[in-house]
């Protein structure tokens, strides 16, 4: 089974793997089955899903009549402004299911535009924060994707209390200094907020490139158990951090299977091997 830890001031032990539903924007009953499946097999307590996800949200509906109770469970919302993100909510309490969600987040702020929206007067965080006062929602949480996460992140916990971040982490990103300075100090903050930090892009390899695109992901992943297991021991080798898992569900039980068996942190020189043998770059155009 895989290590639980407090995921912030929530009060939920989850899984240091988060589920990521992105894995279901294109696979099908069958195969969103499967991975509910091999969630419950490794014990993974924590969904992270979204709208923007395909279907994901409808195809863990179902799920949610029989193991509600076994899942901490997070959607989001891509819309800026309040009626917007009002209306966003109530159709992912439907999709889902539920009356209720544990952690409602602001999908994907990365552009300064659009985090004036969302956080300034009539913007989409006051349509979360009236979820919660109406008991829809029980935490807010943030996310970024890019490599100005960091950044923004600093920003919007300026500005508000969020519960929980969420932002790319991977050796490559580590690699270079800005991201690195950025990330640990958006990581310092929260462990002194008890703010949950939550990583993705874990096991990125770098961008497709003229290799033929076979995954449910933009980017190339790692594909190989050994190099998974490496990437995945060095992001749970730390404490503070949870690991959200790849966007292909092909390849989601051998990230839980690494997560299953931790080990010491692999070592600089060995995660540098690595980059060199599997040529990785990074995923969003930033040099190391």
């Amino acid at each position: 089974m895989i290590e639980k830890r407090p995921f912030g001031r929530t009060g939920h032990l989850s899984t240091v793997t988060i589920f990521g539903a992105a894995a279901l924007m294109r696979s099908g009953e069958k195969k969103a089955v499967l991975a509910l499946e091999t969630l419950l097999k490794y014990g993974v307590n924590h969904i992270d899903t979204a709208p923007r996800y395909g279907d994901a949200e409808l195809l863990i509906g179902p799920w949610m009549k029989k193991h509600r109770k076994d899942f901490f469970l997070a959607t989001k919302t891509a819309q800026r402004t309040y009626s917007e993100a009002r209306e966003e909510i109530r159709r992912s309490l439907d999709r889902l299911q539920v009356e209720q969600i544990d952690l409602i987040q602001l999908h994907a702020l990365v552009h300064p535009d659009e985090w004036d929206t969302a956080l300034g007067p009539g913007g989409a965080l006051e349509a979360a924060i009236e979820a919660r006062e109406k008991g829809l929602v029980r935490f807010i949480g943030v996310t970024g994707h890019w490599w100005s996460a960091p950044a923004l992140h600093r920003r919007s916990l300026h500005r508000f209390d969020f519960d929980s971040v969420l932002m790319p982490y991977n050796y490559v990103m580590h690699m270079n200094e800005r991201y690195r300075n950025e990330f640990e100090e958006v990581v310092r903050i929260c462990r002194e907020r008890n703010v949950a930090v939550q990583t993705i892009k874990g096991i990125a390899r770098g961008p497709w490139g003229i290799t033929l695109q076979n995954r449910n992901t933009w980017y190339q992943s790692l594909e190989d158990q050994a190099d998974i297991d490496q990437a995945v021991h060095w992001i749970l080798g730390r404490r503070d951090v949870f690991l959200n898992t790849v966007g292909d569900v092909d390849l989601l039980a051998k990230v839980l299977d690494a997560a299953s068996r931790p080990k010491e942190r692999p070592s600089t020189e060995a995660m540098e091997e690595m980059v060199r043998r599997k040529q990785m770059s990074s995923i969003f155009g930033i040099g190391m």
